[in-house]
């Protein structure tokens, strides 16, 4: 895998804290990011910022465009990725409990069209 920026690391590190007890996790190469895969499928990738790219259910897409760092995701000048992929910038997941949010409302999605299970409980 590529070399990650200090910014990347640091987030990577924060994520798999989050999802450390998920029963299929692991990180790859994706989107020129650092990926956090759970049962096979994209919930968040690290960018070399500090940015984070979240997979969402795209019927909450514009609801949380609204929230405070969130745009929509793009891959290269002009080229929208479209609903379900939003970009999060890197101050706005500085406070752990904001990273959380989001690494929650990925999860969701992913629980969602995976039928995947929570290793945690009361999730």
């Amino acid at each position: 895998m590529a070399a990650m920026t200090p910014e990347q690391h640091h987030l990577v590190q924060r994520v798999r804290a989050l999802v450390d007890d998920e029963p299929d996790v692991r990180e790859v190469s994706m989107f020129g990011g650092r990926a956090i895969m759970v049962n096979d499928k994209m919930v968040v990738s690290a960018g070399k910022t500090g940015d984070l790219l979240v997979r969402v259910a795209a019927g909450h897409h514009e609801a949380l465009l609204g929230e405070p760092g969130a745009a929509q995701a793009r891959m290269g000048a002009g080229r929208g990725m479209g609903p379900g992929w939003i970009t999060v910038a890197p101050e706005a997941v500085a406070d752990d409990g904001l990273l959380a949010f989001w690494v929650e409302v990925a999860m969701r999605h992913n629980r969602a069209i995976t039928g995947g299970e929570s290793g945690s409980e009361g999730s």
